[in-house]
């Protein structure tokens, strides 16, 4: 049987999931599904990356260890999956013993050979992102916290195979998609490639594999992340399951980490004399509008929110129909409720049911007979239209043309309802009962066949709709025309796409004719744009003993306000603290310097004030309050 093997990114434990996690993983599993669906083997991975200086931080700011802490916050993404219908074959940590022997096993086997080395490194390095930065990184501005770090490390010759890579990608134009990002591999590999730092001493880091050859020393990232697509599959532990599984169908990507994974990863195989993935696909960012989701930009759609509103199948398959393979999409609420109501409630959801409803009518809830009218050309046309995209999904699934292979489906659907226009069941039944049945049982069956081609993308709705219809018994992989038996009773079931008003009723709902004094309107509140805010530096405004100014960061700004706290906070309390602001008001000069924003602090009985301070490591500065 054909074997299919996919992976999203394993995800950092200390993440929040978001919309991009769900994206990733919502498309891995649509894959799987279609490809199970199509008769192949499949396997289907992801999991969770939680080693590193955050997760041993954020640890001990809960006075927790690592190692709990990380099972505390799997569950996380564990249980989004669940509620997401996501039908991963595995889930790996990599604080599991079967994934760190395997990376130890890698490590030493490379030291070996002569692979890994031992030198002194001195350069910047970012403390927020855990990693080494050149000097126009750290001339650009865009990393924060960042020192002169001069230590001893050891190194992965990575420069020996930028070549050989460079031969494979252009041998192998599937191995990188879409082309614009293979494109742009190999034009990060025209540069000179540097060896790669895989290791941090135990005296600054020790939640990480140990390096096998170097006690003194813990794996940082590289090895230890990247190495658990051949770990889940038994490299160095079952031959004859790794030999099966091996080499990777799909990995799945966001762009945003495509170098580590086409540049980083193939070399390190090769240095292992490991056969490279078939292909790593790096698709788009998700964007809020126009901006980029991220939590420091405070934008970040939660999927929960989505799905407790609507359900889960209508945010699959909105998320899979709206964004072209490789290319970002952009995310509005409005977006979403106008693609809700036409595929889903108008075309879909009305579709199936009028079909069964019509049946329940006149034909006793059971699937009609088929008799051959007159003039078969409406059936005809309707069943070569059916047969036309059972053909030509399985290859734009294999060219990763998801939404196009959807939007196929959905024409589908909508020359269903055309021919039901065209043959008018409720007409006929007036004059012939079995020509209007054999009208239903035609539109009945193309829908089964629409239904079946959608399921890997919602599946339990096209299961009800299966059901509504009497198709529930046939196979999911059966797409033959004329599976459908009539006499088969009618499952139950209701309306599976009600129409959708609610997503932007909220923010137009009236507020009541009298209102307190003291109280805002919702819209009201949501102008206040509060956010988490890290202080940079402070100090005393000159010729004041009440004003301090606070350079503050808000992710990827920095700004500066003036505060009346100097009675309260001396300037040195206040740096590395995070607070809040609001981060809207308009600039004003205060006492000759510019303060734009105002921060918030309660007062005490005393009369003593105490600042509003953000304590979770989950909370990164330029995160906003709502």
């Amino acid at each position: 049987m054909p074997k299919f093997y996919v992976t999203t990114p394993i995800y950092y434990v200390n993440d929040l999931p978001h919309i991009g996690h769900a994206y990733t993983t919502i498309l891995a599993d649509v894959l799987a599904r279609y490809h199970r669906t199509l008769g192949d083997e499949v396997h289907f991975l992801t999991g969770t990356d939680e080693h590193g200086l955050k997760v041993q931080q954020a640890a001990q700011s809960r006075n927790t260890d690592p190692r709990a802490h990380c099972d505390e916050y799997v569950v996380r993404f564990q249980e989004l999956w669940r509620r997401l219908h996501i039908s991963n074959d595995d889930f790996i940590r990599t604080t599991e013993k079967r994934h760190t022997a395997v990376v130890q096993r890698l490590l030493q086997a490379l030291h070996d050979k002569g692979e890994l080395y031992q030198d002194e490194y001195e350069g910047w390095y970012s403390v927020s992102e855990e990693r080494f930065i050149t000097k126009k990184e750290l001339d650009s501005g865009e990393f924060r916290q960042v020192e002169k770090v001069k230590e001893r490390n050891w190194f992965f010759r990575m420069s020996a195979y930028q070549e050989r890579l460079i031969e494979h990608i252009q041998e192998h134009p599937e191995f990188i998609q879409p082309e614009t990002r293979r494109n742009e591999v190999l034009g990060f590999l025209r540069k000179p490639l540097g060896d790669l730092c895989i290791s941090r001493p135990k005296s600054r880091l020790t939640w990480g594999v140990e390096l096998p050859f170097d006690p003194d020393y813990v794996n940082y990232v590289w090895f230890d992340a990247l190495t658990n697509y051949v770990s889940a599959v038994g490299y160095t532990e079952d031959d004859k399951r790794f030999k099966d599984w091996w080499p990777a169908d799909v990995h799945l990507i966001g762009k945003d980490i495509l170098t580590t994974h086409a540049v980083y990863w193939p070399t390190m195989l090769m240095a292992a004399g490991i056969p490279l993935p078939r292909t790593i696909f790096a698709h788009g960012w998700w964007l809020m509008g126009e901006e980029k989701m991220s939590k420091s930009l405070g934008n970040v759609v939660r999927p929960l929110d989505l799905i407790d509103l609507v359900g889960v199948d209508p945010v699959r398959y909105y998320l899979m129909r709206d964004m072209v393979l490789g290319q970002d999409a952009s995310f509005t609420p409005e977006a979403f409720e106008r693609r809700y109501n036409s595929d889903l409630a108008n075309d879909l959801g009305n579709l199936a049911n009028r079909i069964a409803k019509f049946i329940r009518r006149h034909f006793e809830a059971r699937v009609p007979g088929l008799k051959q009218p007159a003039d078969t050309t409406f059936d005809e046309a309707l069943k070569t239209g059916a047969e036309e995209i059972v053909r030509q999904v399985p290859q734009l699934i294999s060219e990763m043309r998801l939404h196009e292979a959807i939007e196929g489906i959905m024409e589908l659907v909508r020359q269903v309802n055309t021919y039901l226009e065209q043959t008018q069941p409720w007409h006929q039944i007036k004059a012939d009962k079995d020509l209007a049945g054999n009208s239903l049982y035609h539109a009945a069956e193309a829908l089964r066949i629409a239904a079946q081609l959608l399921h890997p993308v919602m599946p339990n709705r096209m299961e009800a709709i299966r059901r509504m219809i009497g198709a529930e018994k046939v196979s999911l992989n059966d797409f033959a025309w004329g599976r459908l038996r009539p006499g088969t009773p009618l499952g139950e079931g209701e309306i599976p796409f009600p129409r959708l008003d609610t997503l932007t009723a909220a923010s137009q709902a009236e507020p009541p004719e009298e209102q307190p004094e003291n109280v805002v309107t919702f819209d009201d509140f949501q102008k206040v744009d509060l956010r988490v805010a890290e202080v940079m530096a402070a100090e005393r405004v000159a010729g004041t003993d009440k004003l301090l100014k606070l350079g503050i960061s808000l992710g990827e700004e920095e700004r500066q306000i003036v505060a009346g706290i100097a009675q309260h906070y001396e300037p040195e309390q206040l740096t590395g603290r995070r607070i809040v602001v609001v981060a809207n008001l308009q600039p004003v000069k205060i006492r000759g310097e510019e303060s734009r924003g105002m921060l918030l602090a309660a007062e005490g009985k005393d009369g003593k004030l105490v600042l509003a301070t953000v304590d979770d490591p989950e909370m990164p500065a330029g995160l906003r309050i709502g």
